[in-house]
């Protein structure tokens, strides 16, 4: 994965974003989706995880077979959206370790404070794949992954569902090194930092509150 941004255009992917986007989709079929996409997207984000080969022995002969190599990847949640997001991960790949990162911004400087980070030991050694569903302005993304790095990630991918330009772009800016995987680049904020035409709160909708 070496272009900063790749976005996800499988049909599959497209189709079950835009019954996300409809604004009278219901809760529980939003949450569905979003767990479904989410395995289609990570599905991409994994392409290049390091492999081995060890020796097995199928019904027929033995084999150099080809396995994950190194340590379990590290999951990371940036609270609260971001957990809409783990269970479909988990299911491609149960073994996976899971952090989170809990930011919220302050109302009167608007940048992201800090209130929960617990995450699995050694990230120098992990690839490390952060979730949250919107890249918006990307002030708490960048935040998040701050945080991760401080902690010894050095291989860090981030995935979401929905980006703005601005968001990417912000990212590009302070994490060069880190991909950003995608299922839409969408028009850009409106003036409370929303994504257009986007999908709305995506914690809302997928939380069921308002």
């Amino acid at each position: 994965m070496s272009q900063h941004l790749t976005i996800v255009d499988h049909p599959l992917v497209q189709h079950k974003l835009s019954l996300m986007r409809e604004r009278d989709t219901p809760t529980a079929v939003f949450r569905q989706l979003l767990h479904e996409i989410t395995q289609l997207l990570a599905y991409e984000i994994t392409r290049e995880m390091p492999m081995t080969t060890k020796p097995i022995v199928t019904p027929m002969e033995p084999m150099e077979a080809p396995t994950l190599a190194g340590r379990k990847l590290a999951l990371v949640s940036i609270l609260r959206a971001g957990n809409g997001m783990l269970d479909g991960v988990l299911e491609l790949i149960p073994l996976a370790r899971v952090g989170f990162v809990g930011l919220y911004r302050d109302e009167e400087t608007l940048k992201p404070v800090q209130y929960y980070f617990k995450v699995p030991e050694k990230l120098e050694d992990r690839l490390v794949i952060a979730v949250d569903p919107m890249l918006a302005t990307g002030n708490s993304s960048v935040a998040a992954i701050d945080l991760l790095k401080n902690a010894g990630a050095k291989n860090i991918r981030f995935l979401c569902l929905l980006a703005a330009p601005e968001g990417v772009a912000r990212m590009q800016e302070a994490h060069p090194d880190v991909p950003i995987v995608t299922a839409a680049l969408d028009r850009g904020l409106n003036e409370k930092g929303y994504i257009m035409p986007g999908l709305g709160d995506a914690g809302d909708r997928m939380f069921g509150t308002k």
